[in-house]
């Protein structure tokens, strides 16, 4: 072979690619940790070290890509948060009808003469849900506190054996009045500070009601509903009971649980996850003396409840006074009387359709953006109109032949 056939031979081999790195699809789909991170755009581990990312980054001598991540590392992302990162006190009330019935809540107290957010939480959920959406809210308006509170046999709300179970919407909408007004007195306040509540799923009915029974009078600025409408949530009732035959009964650990709800995408934000999933699991031992996390809260039992939850609920909801939020997963979810209601102007309207059912958990940064937006139109003395003509005339400070 002469010099001029070697170069040559040479020149086309350096553009051959080098060989494909091969993985076991098998392993990495049992090992991949990818699902336990937050999938939301709230969460700096989602999107940008996603595998199809891999590509444009360089590797260095001292970093490996590919090598698999030891188990500390996914057990530190499924570890659970303290409560104490998120609010300033946990509150609790008995109930001034059953003092066995303990109420619990979470408390940031607002400053000066900032807003109160009331949270209340979905079925099944508790007040900690609301934490990775207070987190950023905090940044937004820093001046505004939050009440986020753990309804009857949820959360760390305690009732006794020989009570009946009553989660009717009347019950819940006074148990929130109930610890609203609890909290005035223990901190002290004159009166109420300007009110929004804010409520997921169940929680968004609750605050319906309190809305349209009036129950807070002139302290009720506004009101937000997340993921919730009528009509999809009484179709959603007949499937209830298909899924919670599939949800796992038992955890071996509270760390099994949050990642149980990360890989399943129930929860989207492994942050949120973190902080909110540990309330809704209890400690308890088998028949073998082994130890296991069980759901604290029976959701079977709350069966005869739910359509009493939802009906009506599109109604109230367009009929209550104050400004009205409804942030949606999907149009979908819409029904025909809150589709009108849209059209005539009648509430705010935001859709997520990147969260899933948990759409304050999944993405707490846009749903804060979307809330301290919606509080800061409505809130006392941001717009001021000037007055009318008769009324100056009735002041003295226009004469009628200068108004015509």
């Amino acid at each position: 072979m002469s010099d001029l056939q070697r170069s040559f031979a040479k020149a086309q081999l350096n553009r051959i690619p080098p060989e494909p790195i091969i993985f076991d699809e098998h392993e990495e789909e049992q090992d991949d940790i990818s699902s336990l991170r937050a999938t939301s755009p709230n969460d700096s581990s989602s999107s940008a070290s996603s595998a199809s990312s891999t590509g444009t980054i360089v590797p260095s001598p001292s970093r490996n890509l590919f090598e698999r991540p030891k188990a500390s590392a996914i057990k530190s992302r499924s570890a659970p948060l303290p409560w104490q990162d998120f609010f300033a006190q946990d509150l609790h009330f008995p109930n001034s009808q059953h003092p066995d019935l303990i109420h619990h809540a979470y408390l940031t107290p607002p400053s000066s003469n900032g807003p109160l957010i009331v949270t209340h939480h979905g079925a099944g959920s508790s007040g900690l849900s609301f934490a990775a959406f207070f987190s950023e809210l905090g940044s937004l308006l820093p001046t505004a506190g939050i009440l986020s509170l753990d309804a009857r046999s949820h959360g760390y709300t305690t009732s006794p054996p020989s009570l009946p179970l009553d989660l009717t919407l009347a019950t819940l909408a006074t148990d929130l009045h109930f610890i609203l007004t609890s909290t005035a007195t223990h901190l002290s306040w004159p009166k109420l500070p300007d009110i929004l509540l804010l409520g997921h799923s169940l929680g968004g009915a609750v605050v319906t009601q309190v809305a349209h029974q009036r129950l807070l009078g002139s302290s009720l600025l506004a009101y937000g509903v997340l993921d919730v409408v009528e009509g999809s949530a009484m179709d959603a009732l007949q499937s209830m009971e298909s899924y919670l035959s599939t949800r796992p009964r038992a955890f071996p650990s509270l760390a099994s649980g949050i990642e149980w709800h990360i890989r399943s995408r129930t929860i989207r934000n492994s942050s949120s996850a973190r902080v909110s999933v540990p309330p809704l699991l209890q400690l308890a031992q088998t028949s073998a003396g082994q130890e296991q996390y069980l759901w604290r809260t029976d959701l079977d039992a709350t069966k005869p409840f739910w359509e009493n939850w939802f009906v009506g609920l599109s109604k109230k909801f367009l009929e209550a006074r104050g400004g009205k939020l409804l942030l949606l997963a999907g149009t979908d979810r819409l029904d025909k009387e809150l589709m009108i209601g849209q059209m005539q102007g009648k509430y705010q309207l935001q859709v997520f359709p990147e969260a899933g059912h948990f759409v304050h958990e999944d993405l707490p940064a846009k749903t804060a953006n979307v809330v301290a937006d919606f509080y800061r139109r409505n809130e006392r003395g941001s717009l001021v109109l000037p007055p009318k003509v008769d009324e100056l005339i009735r002041q003295g400070k226009v004469k009628a032949a200068q108004a015509t």
